[in-house]
């Protein structure tokens, strides 16, 4: 049996990422042995982590990675229960760690994604070394969606993250010109995005169910109303027109100078920068977006904490 040393201690905690204690009551009960010690870690991360599962994960970060010299970029989305860990240098870190992983990966949906072999450590899984994270944090954690991007002739990737980590956006431009001008647009574009929320790039995007279903709404709205049908028609058609201007990126006022569109904006910077600039795709995360928010009761958090310290 070897001797647990404060040497030994601190290698198990760079292995593992665990806390002091529970790396020295793990050598302990491996009796000095790194590897036993960190497969007793992971069976503990991962009892831990069952026990946290229930618990709502619904703050957290959304993160842009565009790897230096690749082909690829991504956008990932991973949730924490409070504001304070997704504020939390470990956490970051292990953000960052899994928008490489989603970079290499093949993943088509989650479940396949939290299967692929961990690329930092390929003797686990992406679920494992969540797993391990959890234990080490000490609350819930989840690695909620990605989207990953794969480059063609002529596509220049930009990001932009807003607040933090709040929101995050990933947007792919197609042009010859991949200069500093056309970059520059691509953030104004990014910002713009990330501020107004639109849901496609143009008319041509907006699947016809989409546009059946809002007619539908509106002119129900118009029902309501009282208005005659012939008037109802065209208050319906007026506001639908309005609304998806307001969902197309190109069509919307651009933030920046509201004489011009999107649209007109990119045309300008295109004829400055002597190419065509074409918005190709992006996407738009918001951290916990359309997740069930934790509701929080200071006065009866400490009221609970006095009642124990009774």
């Amino acid at each position: 049996m070897m001797a647990v040393t404060a040497a030994l201690i601190k290698e198990l905690r760079e292995i593992s990422g665990a806390g002091v204690v529970d790396c020295k009551n793990a050598l302990n009960e491996s009796g000095g042995d790194i590897g036993k010690a960190v497969e007793i870690l992971r069976e503990k991360g991962m009892a831990a982590a069952v026990k946290k599962a229930g618990r709502i994960a619904s703050e957290g970060l959304v993160h842009a990675f565009i790897p230096d010299g690749a082909r690829e970029a991504v956008l990932v989305e991973v949730n924490s229960e409070t504001d304070f860990v997704a504020k939390n240098q470990e956490f970051k870190s292990y953000v960052e760690s899994v928008s490489k992983q989603a970079a290499v990966s093949g993943a088509k949906n989650m479940d396949e994604f939290y299967a692929e072999k961990w690329i930092h450590d390929e003797t686990i899984t992406v679920r494992d070394a969540l797993s391990q994270k959890i234990a080490v944090i000490g609350e819930n954690l989840n690695i909620r969606r990605f989207e990953r991007y794969e480059a063609e002739s002529g596509s220049l990737f930009v990001t932009y993250i807003h607040g933090g980590g709040r929101v995050a956006v990933l947007l792919e431009l197609i042009s010859e010109n991949s200069g500093g001008a056309v970059v520059e647009a691509g953030k104004n574009v990014c910002m713009q995005i990330a501020a107004m929320s639109p849901r496609f790039v143009g008319r041509s995007d907006i699947p016809a169910d989409f546009i059946a279903r809002e007619r539908e709404i509106l002119t129900q709205q118009a029902m309501n109303e009282g208005k005659p049908e012939a008037i109802a028609k065209k208050m319906v058609e007026g506001r639908l027109n309005k609304q998806l201007k307001e969902s197309c990126l190109l069509e919307q006022e651009y933030v920046k100078d509201s004489e011009l569109t999107v649209s007109k904006y990119i045309e300008s910077v295109a004829k400055e920068a002597g190419a065509a600039i074409t918005v190709k795709r992006f996407a738009r995360y918001e951290t916990g977006e359309g997740l069930e928010k934790k509701e929080e009761n200071f006065a009866e958090e400490v009221s609970k904490a006095m009642n124990i310290n009774r």
